[in-house]
């Protein structure tokens, strides 16, 4: 395949104005392959070469003007369109497509609990040309008109709505002008719920046999919907700018979601069948606040080229959390993000992969497709939280209503952004832009005491780095009649770097920088404040505050200045008490992942997995009377994860559910079956008797992650044939499997595997495509061999070994986390 570089995106783009697309595409020709007919009327604006892109399984016909041209003139993805005259040009393909199983292009699902087929496109980068001939690039706009020939008794969604014409023929209505990226069909039996708000078609859709969870939780999503709607409208001039809203959530879909405009797709674990938290209801919820951002920041107005992706997803980050905790019943939503997503750009800035927000340049579509990071969604989210700090929210929101004026339904750059923003306020935004969003890194605050002759005290930020930072300084003091709690005495703003020193008066027990969680940076603590961070974090009032400590104490463990058994000390003695249930999951989760199965030595995980235990059981004990069922399920799960001994876990199976609560639904038997695996507690047959209990797509994956991590050489053998060799995986089993097979618990049964990934893992990604080669490079991946000899394989394989663009980026990513890990065993 050929990738589109950005000089070549701008040639065509000076050449062509592309103005309409008539696509028809027929889903009845079988299970392997649907047709494919195109219509693209556009213009050349002088003689020139150019090309159009399809990934066809088969080219039938090409006529250019009428004239037939020779489809063995296909290279790869491009056929040439040579000797255009200026002027007017119709060009006719008729083509057969494969459908995917990867999640690319056109994904074709059956259902194993009913047998129903479900396809859906997701088009994003250049999988448009795996759907339809197309001039694939996102500032060549076009009007989109869509007819789907689909087998009876199915639905066809679109970005417009859609009407049955009967026989099986469905027509959706015009579009504006949008991306090719951002066209989208989904299709198949859906089960519907419909609603108007204000004049607006509104539509959730899933497949049949998830419709008891989606009607469980219509009222709840159409009003998440519903709020953010309005409050958008309140925020933003230009009205929403398609005709229906459509939200579907579809099968084995590789992102949380995507923005296609009026028919936006999410992964369908977004039905929950199982128990979940109010956190993650939450995040559903800002999942659906991004998306809709996107219908303004993304879809009405859209980057000219990838190196501005960060203006799509920093935005609808922003945006998202922010108009969440305006218009819904969750009002904290900025915890979760400190705590959680926040953490997700820092890791990513910190290694070599590490790009500016907004990049020079991105050369090709290959390039641009790494960029999908912690740093364009969580770094430039906390940036532009930065921003509407320093210069107000009022002028921000100005200038982005200015941006939609200036450029709706068009194309616009990082320079058209800050030069709408510079019309809203008297601030330097090109300035601001060049040091927040054109570097690299992450800046560390650090707070210098030093005492005046009166006896007081004063406060020097010490910066390491470049950015200038506008923070809120949270001074404490211990209260007299609770040691434990911490009482704010006051919060001073600040600009760093700062003209003078900030008086404080007399030495408080704990200084805080960037309480409010407003600027992107690390923060140390001075050493009195040190330590009463570790002793009384809990006593800290306010939830956002109590984000800030936790993550400056990760930090600390990753940069090797604080031990990782420390960490695990403060977690036992302060989580106990913490009410916010995102912190609890957020400190929970590094516990788990970073902490004991990687910081630590093996000698000291099976304590660290006690500590763990015995944590979760405090959580369980003191949710016994039913008042907190979501710290409850949090503590439950993490309890499975961390069972050293079948027993308690094989227990609850046995019984169908935890003492006290909560019952097992389906997402908790499938847990303590994986754990159950990994200790050697139960076989083939007992997994295939827990599969005929849940036959569902998520019983398919359950099975396929204990099958993998069964303590048996046969099975790790059936395992690594089934993701490197068979190819017949598809991206949800292929990932489940690669969760299975390893484990420390496992480390000596599956060493021989470990030399063996590089080069496997090299051949895979270059058969299956970039989802399969993130996912090698992520899920599948040994993390948990913490050695030398991991991280010399992997730098060869770097070396010498070629891998694909996907697989490198993850690669070298989890090869300097692996080098970390190293690094704080040795600290």
């Amino acid at each position: 395949m050929s990738v589109l570089t950005r000089d070549e995106a701008q040639s065509r783009a000076e050449l062509l104005d592309v103005h309409r697309y008539t696509i028809d595409l027929d889903l009845t020709t079988g299970d392997e392959t649907f047709d494919s007919r195109t219509v693209i009327r556009f213009t050349a604006r002088s003689d020139g070469d150019t090309f159009v892109e399809m990934k066809p399984a088969a080219l039938r016909a090409v006529t250019l003007d009428g004239q037939p041209l020779d489809p063995g003139t296909l290279d790869q993805d491009r056929l040439p369109l040579k000797d255009l005259a200026a002027g007017e040009h119709e060009l006719r393909v008729e083509a057969t497509m494969r459908y995917s199983h990867t999640g690319e292009g056109m994904h074709r699902f059956t259902d194993p609990a009913d047998d129903a087929t479900y396809v859906y496109t997701q088009l994003f980068m250049d999988d448009v040309q795996r759907v339809f001939a197309a001039f694939d690039q996102p500032d060549l706009k076009a009007v989109f008109e869509l007819s789907v020939t689909a087998p009876e008794g199915w639905t066809v969604l679109a970005n417009g709505v859609t009407e049955h014409l009967g026989e099986g023929r469905w027509q959706a209505a015009a579009t504006p002008l949008i991306s090719t990226y951002l066209v989208a069909v989904a299709a198949g039996p859906w089960h519907s719920v419909r609603t108007e708000h204000r004049g607006l078609p509104f539509g959730i859709h899933c497949r049949r046999s998830l419709a008891p969870h989606l009607d469980a939780d219509a009222e709840e999503i159409l009003d998440i919907t519903r709020a953010c709607y309005d409050r958008y409208h309140e925020k933003f001039e230009e009205p929403y700018p398609f005709d229906s809203y459509d939200q579907a959530f579809v099968p084995e879909f590789n992102a949380g979601a995507m923005e296609n405009p009026g028919l936006v797709t999410f992964r369908d674990e977004f039905v929950y069948r199982s128990a979940v938290t109010d956190t993650e209801r939450q995040t559903r919820a800002m999942v659906i606040a991004h998306e809709m951002a996107h219908m303004w920041f993304g879809d009405l107005v859209t980057l000219r080229w990838w190196d501005d992706i960060w203006l799509n997803e920093s935005f609808a980050e922003y945006m998202g959390y922010q108009t969440l905790t305006e218009a819904t019943r969750y009002t904290d939503t900025w915890v979760d993000f400190g705590v959680a997503r926040k953490a997700w750009g820092y890791d990513a800035d910190q290694r070599p992969s590490t790009h500016p927000v907004a990049p020079e340049a991105v050369d090709d579509t290959a390039a641009a497709l790494l960029n999908f990071d912690g740093i364009s969604y969580a770094k430039g989210a906390s940036a532009l939280r930065q921003l509407v700090a320093w210069m107000g929210e009022k002028d921000f929101l100005a200038g982005i209503n200015i941006h939609f004026q200036r450029h709706r339904f068009g194309n616009a750059t990082l320079a058209d952004f800050v030069d709408s923003l510079a019309a809203a306020t008297e601030r330097d935004v090109h300035a601001w832009a060049d040091t927040w969003l054109r570097t690299t890194g992450v800046d560390t605050l650090t707070p210098v005491l030093a005492a005046a002759a009166d006896g007081t005290r004063t406060l020097t930020v010490e910066r390491t780095g470049s950015r200038p930072h506008r923070i809120c300084v949270g001074v404490y003091d211990q209260d007299l009649t609770d040691e434990g709690r911490l009482t704010l005495r006051e919060r001073v703003d600040l600009d760093i770097p700062q003209t003078a020193p900030q008086v404080l008066g007399k030495r408080p027990a704990l200084i805080v920088l960037n309480d409010g969680d407003l600027t992107y940076a690390k923060v140390r603590f001075d050493a009195e404040s040190a330590a009463t961070a570790r002793a009384h974090l809990s006593g800290l009032p306010d939830p956002l505050t109590r984000a800030v400590v936790w993550n400056a104490l990760r930090d600390a463990v990753r940069d090797g200045e604080l031990p990782p058994a420390a960490y695990l000390e403060t977690a036992r003695a302060h989580l106990p008490r913490e009410t916010d249930l995102a912190l609890v999951q957020g400190v929970l989760a590094f516990t788990a992942v970073h902490v004991v199965d990687r910081y630590l030595r093996p000698e000291d995980r099976p304590a660290a997995l006690a500590t763990v235990a015995a944590l979760c059981r405090d959580f369980i004990r003191r949710t016994e009377d039913g008042d907190n069922p979501g710290l409850r399920l949090v503590a439950v799960r993490h309890f499975i994860a961390a069972a050293a001994h079948p027993d308690t876990i094989a227990a609850w199976l046995a019984e169908g559910t935890v003492p006290g609560g909560p019952e097992l639904d389906p997402e908790l038997r499938w847990r303590i079956m994986t754990r159950l695996a990994v200790l050697g507690a139960v076989d083939e047959a007992r997994i295939a008797a827990e599969l005929a209990r849940d036959p569902s797509a998520s019983g398919q994956e359950g099975a396929a992650r204990c099958r993998a991590a069964l303590p048996d050489p046969e099975a790790k053998r059936t395992a690594w044939e089934a993701m490197f060799t068979d190819d017949e995986l598809s991206n949800y089993l292929f990932t489940a499997t690669a969760e299975g097979f390893w484990h420390p618990e496992q480390a000596d049964l599956v060493r021989e595997y470990v030399p063996r990934y590089y080069r496997d893992a090299v051949a895979v990604a270059a058969r299956r495509g970039p989802r399969i080669a993130t996912v090698t490079g992520r899920q599948a991946f040994p993390a948990h061999a913490v050695d030398a000899e991991n991280l010399a394989l992997g730098r060869a394989c770097l070396a010498d070994g070629e891998p694909v663009t996907a697989l490198r980026r993850r690669l070298v990513d989890e090869l300097d986390d692996l080098e970390r890990a190293l690094r704080v065993r040795e600290a």
